[in-house]
Parts: structure tokens; sequence; C-alpha cells
């Protein structure tokens, strides 16, 4: 199956085996990746579920049918919310394309003191499709849930994450990795049984950084400042040396 296009799909699309393409999913499958009827792509919900599908045609267009389920575990076995402040110009794209391919569940973007931008429900979309074209080219069983812009204050007021994490440029703080570590689950994937996931939310800053008042908030919702490590990162590379570590932590473990 390696070698089939993914295509994101809803799961209103899907009714008795058929899915009920977009336009805009039949000019892509048809014109941009050169599929016929009768060939196959894999079709995924965003919600962990992969089928193997046929395209066909009809007289009004394009649809697709259902063959079989795909059973795939592609997913880290931590639920990671990625809270990020905004980027100047338009950073955040990258932000959510690369959160998207190291496994985050949930993109929060969030206003700071000291954040520029001004989301607009147009980029927000954006975002949304960016997401779901990551997550079809990374091959990921969910698309990840780019949720709507909210201040600072708000998103780790929120924030329901067992574990959080606020990453500083500066200061005597843990790294991020030591936290992690401690995290894992010492028995190996297969014995844990109905063990519940950890879930992690690492709040990330802008350029020049989170204040002073933002961490002393965070830290009284329960949020460990942490270090990712010597060096200044800016504003869209922070974010992923953060998913970089969980990852590495956890699809060793």
């Amino acid at each position: 199956m390696a070698q089939l296009q993914r295509l994101a799909v809803t799961a209103a699309q899907i009714l008795a085996n058929k899915i009920d393409l977009t336009k805009e999913q039949q000019h892509y499958l048809n014109r941009v990746l050169r599929l016929q009827a009768g060939d196959r792509f894999i079709a995924m919900d965003g919600r962990g579920h992969w089928w193997s599908a046929i395209l066909e045609v009809r007289e009004t267009g394009l649809f697709a049918s259902i063959t079989e389920e795909i059973a795939a575990n592609r997913e880290l076995p931590v639920a990671v919310t990625l809270m990020a402040a905004l980027p100047k110009g338009n950073g955040f794209d990258e932000v959510v394309r690369q959160a998207t391919e190291l496994g985050v569940a949930s993109i929060v973007p969030v206003t700071s003191d000291r954040t520029l931008l001004k989301p607009s429900a147009p980029k927000v979309d954006r975002w949304r499709r960016i997401a779901a074209e990551a997550a079809e080219q990374s091959e990921r069983q969910i698309v990840p849930t780019i949720l709507e812009p909210v201040s600072f204050d708000l998103a780790v007021k929120d924030c329901s994450q067992k574990h959080r994490f606020i990453c500083l440029a500066r200061g005597d703080n843990r790294h991020l990795w030591d936290c992690l570590i401690g995290l894992v689950p010492p028995q190996p994937p297969l014995l844990r049984g109905e063990q519940e996931p950890e879930s992690i939310a690492i709040a990330v800053g802008p350029e020049g950084g989170w204040t002073d008042g933002e961490v002393q908030r965070a830290i009284e919702f329960g949020f460990e400042p942490v270090s990712l490590g010597s060096r200044i990162l800016r504003a869209v590379t922070a974010p992923m040396v953060a998913l970089s570590l969980v990852g590495a932590a956890f699809e060793k473990c």
C-alpha cells in the first residue's frame, strides 16, 4: 500500500462504502495525481481510519468505492497539544505543516503580549488545509485539530492536558528531554493493554519569547518551565525541536 496516493476525506462523505468526492478532490485525483477510473488510492478520515478505495466515474463526475479497511499504526503513543504563539508573516504555515509531520494531535494558535499577527478566518481555514495535506503526505492516521486562535491567558487557563510545559529560551530550567523521559512508560507498547495514553501540552513563544508575566501565569496553571537547549531558537524552529524530542522519547519506548 505504500505506493498508493492518500486523500483526506470527512466522515460525512462516506455512505454505504461509497465516497462522495468534492469537486476539488476530483480535480486533485484526476488532474493533479493523474488517476483514472479503476485506479486505487487510500482514503483517510482524519480520525484514525484508512480505507483502500477505487476511483469510479458516473455522469455527474468521479466518486470512489471502498474495498477494505486498512490496519495501520502510525501515530505517536502520546497525545501532544502544541500551544504556539503566532509568528510574523506566514511562519505559522510551516509550524502547522511540520508539526503535523512530527505527530502533533492538536494545535492551539496563541496570541501573546508580543504577537504581531492578527489572524483572520481565512488564515485558520488555510492552516486546516495545510494540516490535511501534511497528514496525507506523512501517512498520518489522523489530521491534527487546528483550534481557533485564543489569547495566551485563555489557552493556559483552559488547558486540560495532564503534563504541561512552557518553553523558555533563558533561565536555569530542566531540559524538556529530561521531563519527557520521566513520562515514558517502563513497559513496552504491547504490554500496556488499556493504559490511558499520556497527554502533553507544550507552549512555545513568539519572537522575543514569553514575557515574565505570561510565564508566571502559566506556572499558576500547572505549567513547568523547560529548556530546549543552550541556543536561542526562532519561533518557527522551537516547536519542531520540542516535538522532535517527544517523538524521540516515546517512539523509542
